[in-house]
């Protein structure tokens, strides 16, 4: 479980102060994969920051008996002039780590970002793509009991999406996830429940399909008649894909449904085929 008390976070701006959390309480659940949904720049990455412990309220508490990950993303809190593999050699220090246990976080961090010869080059030569891969790895080198993930599953050519994949269908066995994504689809796909956090307020809901469905009235609400024309053809494009997806699995649902009567059929055949002809009645 992951209790917000009375968190507040906000920045200075031009025109005073722009809050991302004001007094927000709300109860995240153990064991359930959330989906963080709000509009461009209404602190969606933050949120993740703060609940990772990675930037402080300015306001309340954060309270949780699980070990939760440092935010796996775009942007992660490495030093930029150290390498890749000073940095790791640097989490594993001040996580208590031996030098053996630390050199085996090193291997599996080399085999699962696969960035070659960068590991021991500066983070700040990465591009953004390389920074994730690295975040990604260190993390897939500890366990935790929530995983922060900010737009991730993108990241990489095919070869890696697929290795990322594989690490979440894993993950999802033994631990939660707290998502950011633009991409409704692999929210839909991967969470349960979903946050919905816009103008410093911060709504729960233990379905996915109602926190979108909120965040997309909200977003409807507030743009301009372009954006609502651009959304509503999204939209029916979604709706037509999840129509199709439908088709495929019943017909496929059929087919296989078919495929077992078959072989059902020709084994009872060959079962009274083998069996012994009856014996004759003896004849006078």
């Amino acid at each position: 479980m992951i209790e917000l008390q009375n968190l507040t976070k906000s920045y200075p701006v031009k025109d005073g102060v722009r809050y991302i959390l004001r007094d927000v309480s709300v109860v995240i659940p153990t064991k359930t994969n959330v989906a963080i949904l709000g509009p461009n720049g209404a602190g969606k990455s933050t949120f993740l920051r703060l609940i990772g412990g990675a930037e402080a309220a300015d306001g309340g508490t954060i309270i949780t008996d699980q070990e939760i990950s440092w935010p796996l993303g775009l942007n992660s809190g490495f030093q930029g002039s150290l390498t890749g593999r000073q940095n790791v050699l640097f989490v594993c220090r001040i996580n208590g780590l031996d030098r053996q246990q630390s050199r085996h976080v090193v291997e599996q961090v080399i085999d699962f970002a696969e960035i070659r010869e960068y590991f021991d080059m500066p983070v700040n030569t990465y591009s953004s793509g390389m920074r994730a891969r690295l975040t990604f790895g260190l993390s897939m080198a500890f366990r935790f009991d929530v995983y922060l993930v900010d737009e991730l599953t993108s990241v990489g050519d095919a070869s890696f999406r697929r290795k990322a994949k594989a690490a979440f269908d894993e993950i999802r066995n033994r631990a939660s996830l707290i998502f950011v994504s633009h991409n409704m689809n692999t929210l839909r796909e991967s969470c349960e429940s979903a946050l919905f956090i816009r103008n410093g307020l911060a709504d729960y809901y233990p379905r996915i399909k109602d926190g979108i469905e909120a965040y997309e009235d909200y977003v409807l609400e507030h743009s301009s008649p372009a954006e609502r024309e651009v959304m509503a053809r999204e939209t029916a494009k979604l709706r037509r894909k999840e129509a199709r997806r439908a088709k495929i699995a019943r017909l496929l649902k059929k087919a296989k449904a078919r495929k077992k009567a078959k072989r059902k059929l020709l084994a009872a055949q060959e079962t009274e085929e083998a069996q012994p002809p009856l014996p004759q009645p003896p004849t006078e």
